[in-house]
């Protein structure tokens, strides 16, 4: 086989990794959690555009342009609209993305089952370990969720 060919196959397949590997640091995400009561989320980014949506402290977002003091942002089922970034805080959140989800002891569907959550319901990020997210409710109750039935960071 000629020698260029194999460095063309070389360059081919790192190449193909690269976009196969994890995305890690700068390529990472952005995200923010909603800091306030009832904060809404524009259609433009001004405080006179209309309202779209009004959204509860710890409601987890992701960030997909910054205009001044303003986030566009999406959740787990689409693009909403523009925040103010000062009602934003980078305390992690996540959402109860599945119909419902179980909140356990310990990271394992072996552990005694705590409280059965309801979708939508917005939970403080704890921990990780695996694919499990060590969780904290509104009223305090502290467990463990498969990361799977949620969104967020």
């Amino acid at each position: 086989m000629p020698r260029f060919l194999i460095r063309f196959l070389r360059l081919a397949i790192l190449l193909l990794a690269s976009t196969l590997l994890p995305i890690t640091g700068a390529q990472a995400a952005d995200y923010v959690s909603v800091n306030a009561h009832d904060v809404n989320v524009r259609q433009q980014p001004t405080t006179r555009a209309q309202a779209e949506w009004v959204l509860d402290r710890g409601y987890p977002l992701r960030v997909l342009e910054r205009r001044g003091k303003w986030l566009k942002v999406a959740d787990h089922e689409a693009t909403l609209g523009w925040i103010h970034a000062p009602l934003t805080s980078k305390t992690p959140h996540r959402i109860v993305s599945a119909r419902r989800a179980n909140l356990r002891a310990g990271p394992s569907t072996g552990q005694r089952l705590l409280a059965t959550l309801e979708r939508g319901e917005t939970l403080r990020t704890l921990g990780t370990r695996g694919g499990w997210v060590r969780v904290q409710r509104e009223n305090g109750q502290r467990g463990w969720i498969s990361a799977r039935l949620t969104w967020g960071w």
